[in-house]
């Protein structure tokens, strides 16, 4: 498998699109075009990774931070990442890095953190908008079900966990050919009437192209008739954080003691408890202070995230447990997602965990 074979499948998963305006994430560093040897997984991409990917035979780094974030102006050696940037080159390594494509993306890193907290019923807790696209297209009915499976087949039709999913009224078309046409069906000159089905399909709005090109291939006319509407409706499947609920209730104690095991976490930081039980429980990995205002309007009892800030401890109010457990501890199983998809897709090279642990935060 090349380079750019993997990061396509890394993609497929988390397409870059997702990704926030201000991230760098997918190929930072490499060679497109290189055979893989042997992929090594981290979550910061620093010098000592580079010298273990070097020491495991392993000519490609999968991150989640980005290591060129934000741009940097030259590469002189100067810093950590600069040092990172020089010896990935001069070992052939190639550098991909899937940040918050990784984060929105379905089942991503907090989807993973509700897997490693056994809830159930998860569903997104910011849901993204405006990232959805209606298609309508006119098509003989004949020809209709060719017509659908090209575009359920191209990406569209998935409404969270149905796919196939199309909108299909019949009617009569008309047309006339004029002269140069090629019609399917009519002669030129004269209006023709043609027994139709209005085929109505949502997809992604990155995959709106894709849809499109699909659906040409295989419909007959000469000039198909579609048309194409940007949705404003929430994609809920796809945003930042997620929200679950435990199979039965626990004190607050109990989950402070649960996520510190199962996150194997040096030290939580928390709100005053509230004195309830838990059990709906909202997560986000990485910086997610902002959505703790979304986690106390969907009725969490818990919010668990990291970076939280100094006034944004009083909007828990009594209202929700937050509990702070770390940037890298709350990323620190995207390791997992990214193991998956690698070695499902690879039979012919090693494929490693970084065993450095890159988290620049100490607990005394």
């Amino acid at each position: 498998m090349k380079v750019k074979e993997l990061v396509s499948e890394l993609e497929r998963f988390a397409p870059p699109s997702l990704q926030e305006s201000y991230d760098n994430a997918g190929l930072n560093v490499g060679f497109p075009d290189a055979e893989i040897n042997g992929v090594l997984i981290c979550i910061d991409v620093v010098p000592e990774v580079v010298d273990e990917a070097i020491a495991k035979h392993c000519n490609m780094i999968v991150s989640h931070h980005p290591l060129i974030f934000p741009n940097i102006k030259r590469i002189t050696g100067s810093n950590n990442v600069e040092k990172s940037i020089i010896k990935a080159l001069q070992n052939n390594i190639s550098i991909y890095c899937g940040h918050t494509n990784f984060d929105k993306t379905p089942n991503g890193v907090s989807m993973k953190m509700c897997e490693k907290l056994g809830l159930k019923n998860c569903t997104v807790l910011d849901s993204e908008a405006n990232m959805l696209t209606k298609i309508a297209v006119y098509v003989p009915q004949q020809y209709a079900e060719a017509v659908r499976n090209a575009m359920f087949s191209a990406g569209a039709g998935t409404i969270g966990n149905y796919d196939e999913c199309s909108f299909n009224i019949e009617g009569t078309g008309t047309f006339r050919a004029n002269d140069n046409c090629n019609p399917f069906v009519g002669n030129i000159g004269e209006r023709h009437h043609e027994n139709e089905v209005k085929v109505e399909v949502i997809c992604p709005t990155y995959l709106q192209s894709k849809v499109v090109s699909s659906m040409l291939k295989v419909h007959p006319y000469e000039e198909p008739a579609f048309d194409i509407y940007k949705l404003e409706n929430r994609w809920n499947s796809v945003g930042l954080g997620a929200i679950g609920e435990l199979e039965s209730e626990i004190s607050e104690e109990e989950l402070l003691a649960k996520v510190k095991q199962n996150f194997n976490v040096g030290n939580i930081r928390h709100s005053a408890p509230t004195g309830r039980k838990v059990r709906r429980i909202a997560v986000c990995g990485g910086s997610g202070a902002s959505f703790i205002r979304t986690a106390i309007a969907s009725k969490a009892d818990a919010y668990i995230t990291a970076d939280i800030k100094y006034h944004d401890w009083f909007l828990a109010e009594g209202k929700i447990l937050l509990l702070d457990i770390g940037h890298y501890e709350s990323e620190q199983f995207t390791k997992e997602i990214f193991y998956d998809i690698v070695v499902k897709k690879n039979n012919n090279f090693a494929t490693y965990f970084s065993d450095i642990n890159t988290n620049p935060i100490n607990n005394y």
